[in-house]
């Protein structure tokens, strides 16, 4: 805001969710962002990849265009397109992992490579999909109260959690094979867990690597406990270089990949064939679009209470539409639909750096990424247990900030029953994390939804607190949040009168 508005008289200060940061500060912000989302953006393509028979220059292709349509879709939710899509707050856009188990058996049901086209098929409708039901999701608002949105974020907290000690223990991609059940056709077991990608090397478990990724941790606390301002602000990129630094004479850090990458990489349209239209295949790809949704909402959801920027239901309709256009795009662009990151919003939270254009710059950098292959290269040969240390912190950052958010909602009083509320919805979302092949002899769309803590913890969460917080026949209404009560729907408010 230039000096003469802050002379004018009633002139409205900018929200720090729009306040445009200097440009070296824009620039670290960002990075610190993109290295903290890269390992998991890069995960999904590095295990669908080897699962439906690719070889290395077609995963590359995938590898490229997923972080081309991240880049997109997180420019897009930090921006805004007019009043069509982007949320406008600080939320970068990542391939969900909901995708994975849909996808590798719909290629794998029609032959492997051969079937992806059937699978961008599938998520060109279920792009479009999205798109037209963003606006009715987001009516939904209402029944998304702290007791479900914060238990949500819980559970997105804890079910990432294995994800990256897999990168401290093992390499970047078997770790995270060791969670995803691959079904076939029939609903059984194609192939076993641990062997969908590459399996773990054989120096996993290393004393030295742990040690590197507690370093790593150990960095982050003190420097966001002794230094202030900025250099604080950026404790987690800091540290993930120190880190690397130290891992270069550990022999962790390897850059001969960079030389073998080329200087542009972006992939065709349509680089496995034309899109071909199955029905079952769509629908699996319209389940994941929910799924999708349910996780970007309570994200989005987080965001808006760290940054003390309210969420209207136009906002959240813009940003669902967002993550339906990704996957839109995906089934052009051979990619993969992409949903709000939890590790950034544990970021956000960490730093409470709340302005949107940093995570513009970080989409910037994706997209540059995308289109030049070296350039990802450079921070693919980041060590596993550098960036694992770092989202240690960050995904637990999340759990935090899910128990931040239940602290709202109200455990006293007759007839309270949201601590059984949450205690039953975690216990529900924790079975696929602690024992992946727990659903294998149900019907696939079954394990679809609920193979997924994330979003067996919506359900969960979501219908109890209908049936327990809401007004139906028969039932009466209960304290939700601390000095409020939900009315017909609704959380109301203003506090019950005496």
């Amino acid at each position: 805001m230039s000096s003469s508005a802050r002379q004018r008289p009633g002139a409205v200060a900018v929200h720090p969710v729009d306040q445009v940061l200097p440009t070296p500060r824009l620039i670290v912000l960002g990075l610190q962002h993109l290295f903290i989302m890269y390992a998991g953006a890069v995960a999904v393509p590095l295990i669908v990849g080897p699962a439906v028979g690719l070889d290395g220059s077609d995963i590359a292709v995938l590898v490229s265009a997923d972080l081309l349509v991240c880049g997109i879709a997180s420019i897009i939710q930090s921006v805004g397109i007019s009043k069509i899509m982007g949320v406008r707050l600080p939320v970068v856009a990542g391939a969900t992992f909901t995708v994975l188990n849909p996808m590798i058996v719909i290629a794998n049901q029609y032959g492997g490579r051969a079937g992806l086209p059937y699978v961008y098929g599938a998520l060109i409708i279920s792009g479009v999909f999205g798109l037209l039901i963003a606006k009715p999701f987001s009516a939904l608002l209402r029944f998304f109260p702290p007791l479900v949105t914060g238990t949500v974020i819980m559970m997105i907290g804890l079910s990432l959690i294995g994800a990256d000690i897999g990168l401290i223990a093992g390499d970047k991609t078997g770790s995270f094979t060791a969670k995803i059940p691959v079904t076939d056709a029939n609903g059984q077991v194609a192939l076993d867990h641990g062997q969908v990608a590459t399996t773990l090397n054989p120096d996993a478990g290393q004393i030295s690597h742990i040690v590197l990724a507690g370093g790593v941790i150990l960095m982050i606390l003190l420097i966001s406990r002794f230094l202030r301002g900025f250099l604080g602000q950026t404790a987690v990129l800091i540290s993930i270089v120190l880190g690397t630094l130290i891992a270069w004479p550990m022999g962790l850090v390897d850059f001969s990949g960079v030389a073998q990458a080329g200087w542009l990489g972006i992939s065709a349209p349509f680089h496995f064939g034309p899109p071909k239209f199955a029905a079952a295949a769509i629908i699996s790809m319209c389940i994941v679009v929910l799924v999708t949704y349910t996780e970007s909402t309570a994200d989005m959801l987080a965001v808006s209470e760290l940054t003390d920027r309210k969420l209207e239901p136009n906002d959240l309709a813009r940003g669902l539409a967002t993550d339906g256009f990704s996957a839109l795009l995906a089934g052009f662009m051979n990619s993969f639909p992409d949903t709000a990151y939890a590790q950034n919003v544990g970021l956000v939270s960490m730093t409470n750096v709340r302005s949107r254009w940093v995570i513009t710059v970080c989409g910037v950098f994706l997209v540059i990424l995308g289109l030049i292959p070296k350039v990802g290269a450079v921070v693919a040969a980041l060590p596993g247990p550098v960036i694992g240390g770092a989202a240690t912190v960050m995904f637990a950052m999340v759990t935090a900030v899910g128990i931040q958010t239940l602290h709202k909602v109200s455990f006293s009083g007759p007839g309270n029953h949201n601590l059984l509320i949450i205690a039953v919805s975690l216990a529900v979302g924790m079975i696929p994390t602690v024992q992946p092949a727990f659903y294998q002899h149900f019907p696939p769309d079954f394990q679809v939804i609920f193979g997924s803590s994330i979003t067996s913890t919506v359900i969960v969460v979501f219908l109890l607190n209908l049936v327990f917080n809401h007004w139906w026949p028969g039932i009466p209404r209960r304290e939700n949040v601390v000095g409020t009560a939900v009315e017909h729907g609704a959380v109301a408010g203003k506090p019950d009168s005496p």
